[in-house]
């Protein structure tokens, strides 16, 4: 696969052996056997798929629990084992359990509490990766300032950390620091930057050499600033990785997705060409400047940055079709990726995916390639007399195989046609799904195709959404909304004069979650303190823009911090 020699392919298969021998207790990596050092890239491949143990230890309160996920246990590992992950990433922070200068010693509980999860993991048939992780944003960061002292301090965890787990298994990765970055500017190259940074790799790599046991081998995790794949970081990286004379080194990079749509702001609403090409022109980057140069990349973080606010930024086919192309084009690559999950995907406690279409996307997109479609809304007005409907569908190699409603299959030619990728719903189907008229969904129809996970079509009754007037202040205000079954995809603000208004004042779309959100259960659109403080007094005008394509003006008047709303026109 994708050109490995036959020797490569054997150690795939062998490192599989030797998991599953290591899951019954057999000999192999679970006894800590070093692998030969050509075949650290089929060490990499059979992590994929990897999973996060997100906000976890690597909260910065006092405990795994203090950002509400509960306690690790071995059931919840054997639980995520079943899922078919391979590989799980635990971030720690480390800072609030260690004491005062010189030693900067670790609470040996918490080192202790570490472990045991590290020992569950690999006896779960896990590959571990165990990091720093906010320290980078809490101390590291200030190196600039502090040297020295940031220096000793991370020395002196890694001195610790790497004692604590020398005779772990081969499985066990160490990865030097999280989203490493020395000021608040995250897309700044200062030469000095990438100095401090080849500074703390290099001494991490000797501090967990030196430390003997199987450190002495282990894979060891090395990012580029901040974890961009930005091209002059990972050339950055890879002069490092080439100084060092290590072929136990892997890199790690994170990607969460181009950044208009990862967070619903200047209307990157959706998934379109822009998005696509900047995926395809990161994993390009990293592939031609590392993998091909044979120094093996694991993706330690991926997701959606408008997941921090809700998973429900990104309206859901959009968001389907990100994650469907990621885990392809890294495939692609080979980049095996870890899924960044603090709590939001994969429920703790019930054992369940909150999301199952999008596992079922994820899933697929190990092994091979899911069909989408142009949206998967269709719109209905209400009280109008249904016309076809047609989408695109994006067949990605299958094709289609039949549509269902609950408990039957659709007919072809009757019921739909298909042209090429083109899927057009006949009129009647669509007035016999929506005869009841109820605002909002009527009806899923569920594409099923010749290979990869289903694409289910909502069938939505909606009429013009209505806003109403308020007042309120800059800490509580909100847009009466009618949605009649409508959805909000975007809000834009400006002055009268025709300049951006509000939060990130570079685009007149604002952020959803961040500038605004909507409340379909309360029947209101909130505009959040973010947007007004950054509001100047005045008039402002608002467009609502809705996934049925209605667009509804709306004027806001601030007044320090007395907020009055209503209707334009």
């Amino acid at each position: 696969m994708f050109g490995r020699s036959r020797r490569a392919l054997l150690a795939t298969l062998t490192i599989a052996l030797a998991l599953a021998l290591s899951s019954a207790g057999g000999p192999a990596l679970a006894q800590g056997r070093a692998m030969p050092s050509d075949d650290l890239q089929a060490y990499v491949d059979a992590m994929q798929p990897g999973w996060n143990l997100g906000n976890t230890f690597d909260s910065t309160g006092p405990d795994e629990t203090s950002w509400g996920n509960p306690r690790v246990t071995r059931e919840f590992l054997q639980q995520l084992k079943a899922q078919g992950y391979r590989s799980i990433r635990i971030p720690v922070t480390w800072f609030q359990h260690m004491g005062p200068a010189p030693d900067y010693t670790i609470d040996p509980a918490y080192l202790d509490r570490v472990e045991q999860v590290v020992d569950w993991a690999l006896q779960t048939g896990f590959y571990v990766m165990v990091n720093m992780h906010h320290d980078s944003s809490t101390w590291v960061i200030d190196m600039p300032n502090h040297h020295d002292e940031v220096l000793a301090k991370y020395r002196a965890g890694w001195t610790q950390i790497a004692d604590r787990l020398r005779d772990e298994p081969d499985r066990l990765m160490l990865e030097s620091i999280n989203e490493p970055r020395f000021s608040g500017d995250w897309n700044a190259d200062a030469p000095e930057y990438f100095r401090w940074l080849d500074e703390l790799n290099t001494s991490f790599h000797q501090i967990v050499r030196d430390s003997g046991g199987r450190n002495a081998t282990r894979p060891l995790v090395l990012p580029t600033l901040t974890g961009s794949p930005s091209q002059a970081r990972l050339d950055e990286l890879r002069k490092t990785i080439t100084t060092l004379h290590d072929d136990r080194i892997i890199a790690t990079v994170h990607y969460y997705g181009y950044y208009p749509f990862s967070v619903n702001i200047a209307g990157g609403t959706r998934f379109d060409d822009a998005a696509k090409q900047d995926l395809t022109d990161a994993f390009d980057r990293v592939h031609d400047t590392l993998v091909a140069a044979g120094i093996p990349v694991v993706l330690g973080e991926y997701g959606l940055l408008g997941f921090d606010k809700n998973t429900g930024t990104i309206e859901q086919g959009e968001k389907l079709k990100f994650f469907e192309y990621l885990g392809y084009y890294a495939r692609q690559r080979h980049i095996t990726t870890m899924l960044w999950d603090n709590g939001q995907h994969f429920d703790r406690v019930a054992y369940r995916w909150r999301d199952t279409a999008l596992y079922d996307v994820m899933r697929t997109s190990w092994v091979a390639r899911s069909s989408t479609a142009s949206s998967d809304l269709v719109f209905v007005g209400k009280g109008d007399a249904p016309a076809d409907r047609t989408v695109t569908l994006n067949l990605n190699g299958n094709r289609l195989v039949r549509i269902e409603y609950a408990d039957r299959v659709l007919r072809a030619g009757r019921d739909y046609v298909l042209d090429g990728d083109r899927l057009t719903f006949r009129a009647d189907l669509l007035a016999s799904l929506t005869a009841g008229g109820d605002y909002g969904t009527n009806a899923v129809l569920t594409a099923r195709f010749s290979a990869g996970s289903t694409w289910r079509f909502e069938v939505v009754v909606a009429d013009r959404p209505v806003l109403g007037a308020a007042t309120g202040t800059s800490d509580a205000f909100a847009v009466p909304t009618a949605f009649n079954g409508d959805r909000l995809a975007t809000m834009e603000a400006v002055y009268p004069d025709g300049t951006n208004a509000g939060p990130a004042n570079w685009t007149s779309y604002k952020e959803f979650g961040a500038s605004f959100t909507p409340s379909y259960d309360t029947g209101d659109i909130r505009l959040l303190p973010a947007f007004f403080a950054e509001l100047n007094d005045g008039v402002v005008h608002l467009r609502f823009h809705f996934w049925s394509g209605a667009v509804l003006d709306y004027t806001v008047t601030k007044a320090g911090t007395a907020i009055a709303g209503a209707p334009a026109g």
